[in-house]
């Protein structure tokens, strides 16, 4: 046990050099700001997302992104010969679309209010 308490924290002091010398350290920063974790990639651009369903921006609505993921997913089941890895890019693009196609939607509603709003000062002025 003794000799275990000595030797980990020298190894853990080693590793820590190693990473300051190949700049890991800086890499596992970088990350943290981009909201990675050190081993894992950042969240899909919505550019990605887009590619990924075979969708344009002006094509975005919920019934077309619902449409093209059940296309894809069932194209692409583990069970039929699929890619997981391929399934769970469509799944992820889905569901950041799916936030997109709210926010989108969200815009609209307030730009409508807004006009709508316009309007009623229009008519209550004259």
């Amino acid at each position: 046990v003794a000799i275990l308490a000595r030797a980990l924290p020298a190894a853990y002091a080693a590793a820590l050099q190693n990473a300051r010398k190949s700049g890991a350290d800086k890499a596992a920063e970088e990350a943290a700001r981009k909201g990675a974790s050190f081993l894992s990639k950042a969240r899909m651009s919505k550019d990605e997302a887009l590619m990924v369903l075979n969708l344009t921006e002006k094509e975005v609505t919920a019934e077309a992104l619902q449409t093209q993921y059940d296309r894809y997913f069932e194209a692409n089941k583990v069970e039929k010969g699929g890619s997981f890895y391929i399934q769970s890019k469509v799944y992820r693009a889905k569901e950041l679309l799916d936030d997109y196609v709210k926010e989108k939607n969200a815009e609209q509603m307030d730009e409508g209010r807004q006009k709508a709003e316009e309007e009623q000062k229009e008519k209550g002025d004259k």
